[in-house]
């Protein structure tokens, strides 16, 4: 196996089990992986759209 697919062997796992992991596990995860923001908000984007525990809370809505 060459560093590529090890890269991809890890970067599955790492997403598999993403929701599993400890916030602050997954911060180290999403910082490792990042070198500019440009890939960091593509990066966010994708996870938040892909991983409901890393969503965005939804916004408080009017109690009646």
């Amino acid at each position: 196996m060459d560093d590529v697919q090890i890269s991809a062997l890890l970067g599955r796992a790492a997403l598999k089990i993403w929701t599993d992991l400890p916030p602050g596990a997954q911060e180290i995860l999403f910082k490792a992986a990042i070198d500019d923001g440009v890939i960091a908000n593509a990066l966010a984007t994708y996870l938040h759209d892909h991983h409901p525990r890393t969503a965005h809370p939804p916004k408080p809505t009017a109690v009646a």
